[in-house]
């Protein structure tokens, strides 16, 4: 029983952490070390997100239902297409060739807690900056912006980076508004969690158990509810108070697990 209610701890964790820039990955693996929750191959943490995809898909439904039936005679949606999908490619290929690296070497406590330090002072420096806004709309960014959008998200397969961190922070940085960076931050979550779910379920499927499988389905349920009520204010509220709480909460989390490591172990 302990194991599920661990389980759902976790869930929505990822939940309520995955859409925010504070790295949802760092937190599991951070929470998950000092629980002492083990996962078989390190799955849960990557499985669960499929809650968070599918909360993400339920909420944007009418609008991706709105680009897709508009594929046929619309280049603007084509293009926005073309666009994600330019943008999930470099993730899509080094999360491939880096994935035992990943998982074996940077799916460390002692990482996470100094990237989640780190980008919290790069949260509080990039709310700092002037930056200019040319692109108000996340479904009309030049091509190759999107492609740089891409590789960027990929800095976030270090847990602790954060995937919404540097896909926002990247899109504000080439000049996209606060409120586009992040909704577009959410559009290209789509595509490259749930190709994470797939090839992870993919190499792991074989070494699961009936009892992973239930911690998974328990944690997928909790993501999926928690990051249901992320997704509908998080737009709202960056827009109108930027990054600093989630950076301060980043540089807290981070030193109090390096705090609780040296002494804990």
């Amino acid at each position: 029983m302990s194991q599920f209610i661990e389980a759902l701890f976790l869930g929505l964790i990822e939940g309520l952490t995955e859409f925010l820039p504070v790295s949802s990955t760092g937190h599991l693996l951070l929470v998950g070390h000092f629980l002492g929750f083990e996962s078989t191959g390190k799955t849960f943490e990557v499985l669960i997100q499929l809650g968070a995809i599918l909360a993400i898909l339920s909420v944007y439904f009418n609008r991706l239902w709105a680009i897709a039936r508009a594929l046929p005679y619309d280049p603007d949606a084509r293009r926005f297409v073309i666009g994600v999908l330019i943008a999930f490619l470099p993730a899509a290929l080094i999360g491939a060739a880096l994935h035992g690296f990943i998982k074996d070497v940077l799916f460390d406590p002692w990482i996470v807690c100094m990237t989640l330090i780190g980008g919290g002072f790069v949260l509080l420096l990039v709310d700092a900056m002037p930056l200019s806004a040319g692109y108000r709309d996340a479904t009309k960014f030049p091509l190759p912006m999107y492609l740089k959008i891409g590789f960027l998200q990929c800095l976030a397969m270090i847990p602790g980076v954060s995937r919404s961190g540097a896909t926002i922070v990247g899109a504000m940085l080439l000049g996209a508004e606060k409120r586009a960076a992040a909704e577009f931050s959410f559009y290209l979550a789509m595509p490259t969690m749930a190709g994470a779910f797939a090839y992870d379920l993919l190499k792991n499927y074989k070494i699961l158990t009936a009892n992973d499988a239930s911690l998974i389905v328990v944690g997928f349920v909790a993501a999926f509810f928690s990051a249901l009520l992320v997704v509908k204010t998080f737009l709202d509220y960056i827009s109108r108070h930027g990054f600093a709480p989630f950076a301060w909460w980043r540089i807290i989390v981070g030193a109090a697990g390096l705090a609780g490591l040296i002494v804990f172990g």
